[in-house]
């Protein structure tokens, strides 16, 4: 069964999310009927990719219409090779507001016919096929039985992880993605000796019609989503300073605080999974930046308890940095595209107490006067609005700031904030960019809206 309309979750998940955003508050605000409406269109919206690609600039390497002309020249060589044959030439539009972020309008979903030869892929791997990846054979979970390189194949994502590693066909909960022609034989996809590499499957006929990015000037674009670029703007790094960034694989934040600096002053970033340090370096060295300093540490550990100590990583004394991100772990609810989440209630809400521990050190590891900003890519008021209620109540030296950009929405209601407070916050909520006939469109004014499910909040440290 092919189905593609709304993100797919575990009923008590769904209970859940749908008393988040029909809480009392927002009821007596909006009305039952368009709090109802505001939820069905925000689960459809999840399953669908943002109306635009998002790529921010190395412009500390080089200016944004220089990186701009570079890189229409090169997506539109690519579409030359036949990587997107039919397409009109590829347009990239600056952002009107942020200075360092191009975008790239995505068209879709459209009318591609489905085949009788189908490739089943993960839910992660379709994920990526929708906002403009090939499909690379890792991600493969099943493949017609006689498959050769240069067969025409669909592309299905299995949308509950039930499809096994190897099968020749799936007629399980799915969703098409496109059309694409083979790059491997499947006896070279599921070769038990030695796992496949690179792409197995190259899309010709993608569901969303987007730019593949890969290996496109690598130290001049990065793909990142727009709120996640907002929040390095939130922060306002200044050149020389000291700034801690508590959870920061793999790296694109940290490395655009780094550049915000212009590569002056010190980002330390740490991040307990050993791995992920490994790439956060590597998005330093390929963008070049020399400021980031990474270590393989717990943040939750992260302050000293002997204030007099002086050593260059981790744990730090107390008041160490001028400004500390936290983009905290979280439920990841506002992931787009997201066909299906399969966590139980339980594990979406593990989230809250994780985070308030990782509040507490960057409250103590920020230095009076110094800017804490906390993010997260989720939905729930529990790990946002309610988590600033939390913070003010807990950190009487803490108050919050205005946002520069604020190109999001306010702040939602049912945390008990005042109207002021939730001013000051940034709440990214795909479902406010969408038609009523709940489909997403690319029209370069709803660029602000149609993102990622994002939250920000800053704070001063008085």
């Amino acid at each position: 069964m092919s189905v593609f309309p709304r993100i797919s979750l575990k009923p008590e998940v769904n209970d859940y999310l749908k008393n988040v955003f029909l809480n009392k508050e927002l009821l007596a605000a909006v009305g039952l009927q368009e709090a109802e409406s505001r939820f069905q269109r925000l689960l459809t919206c999840l399953a669908h990719p943002p109306g635009h690609t998002c790529v921010r600039a190395s412009t500390h390497l080089a200016p944004l219409m220089e990186i701009r002309h570079k890189l229409e020249e090169e997506l539109n060589k690519q579409q030359m090779c036949g990587a997107s044959t039919g397409e009109v030439s590829v347009k990239i539009l600056p952002h009107p507001s942020i200075p360092d972020v191009l975008l790239l309008p995505v068209t879709g979903p459209r009318p591609v016919q489905q085949l009788s030869s189908e490739v089943v892929v993960g839910a992660q791997c379709g994920s990526a096929v929708l906002r403009g990846a090939h499909v690379f054979a890792p991600g493969i979970m099943a493949s017609p039985k006689f498959m050769k390189s240069g067969d025409v194949v669909s592309v299905f994502s299995d949308l509950e992880g039930k499809c096994t590693r190897g099968a020749k066909s799936f007629q399980g909960k799915r969703a098409f993605l496109g059309n694409g022609v083979a790059e491997m034989d499947r006896s070279s996809i599921f070769c038990p000796d030695e796992p496949a590499k690179g792409i197995g499957v190259r899309m010709v006929e993608p569901l969303y019609q987007s730019p593949s990015f890969d290996g496109v000037l690598p130290s001049l674009a990065f793909l990142q989503n727009l709120p996640s670029v907002v929040v390095g703007h939130v922060l306002g790094p200044c050149p020389g300073e000291r700034i801690l960034d508590m959870c920061a694989a793999p790296g694109g934040k940290t490395c655009h605080i780094a550049a915000l600096m212009g590569d002056q002053g010190e980002v330390v970033a740490l991040d307990r999974i050993r791995n992920k340090i490994d790439r956060i370096r590597q998005n330093a060295q390929t963008l070049h930046l020399h400021s980031i300093k990474a270590y393989c540490f717990n943040s939750t550990q992260a302050v000293s308890s002997d204030p007099a100590q002086e050593t260059e990583g981790p744990p730090f004394p107390p008041e160490s940095f001028d400004r500390v991100l936290l983009d905290a772990p979280c439920s990841g609810l506002g992931q787009r595209p997201n066909m299906a989440v399969t966590w139980s209630l339980k594990e979406i809400c593990s989230y809250q107490p994780l985070q308030r521990k990782l509040f507490r050190a960057a409250v103590q590891l920020l230095k009076k006067g110094g800017v804490l900003v906390y993010s997260t890519c989720t939905v729930t008021l529990a790990e946002n609005e309610e988590q600033v209620a939390w913070a003010l109540d807990t950190f009487p030296q803490l108050t919050l700031q205005p946002q520069d950009p604020h190109i999001g929405a306010e702040g939602m209601l049912g945390a008990g904030l005042s109207p002021e407070q939730l001013r000051l916050l940034q709440r990214f909520s795909p479902e406010l960019s969408w038609d009523q006939a709940d489909m997403p469109t690319a029209l370069p004014g709803k660029a602000n809206r149609d993102t990622i499910g994002f939250f920000i909040a800053k704070f001063l440290k008085n």
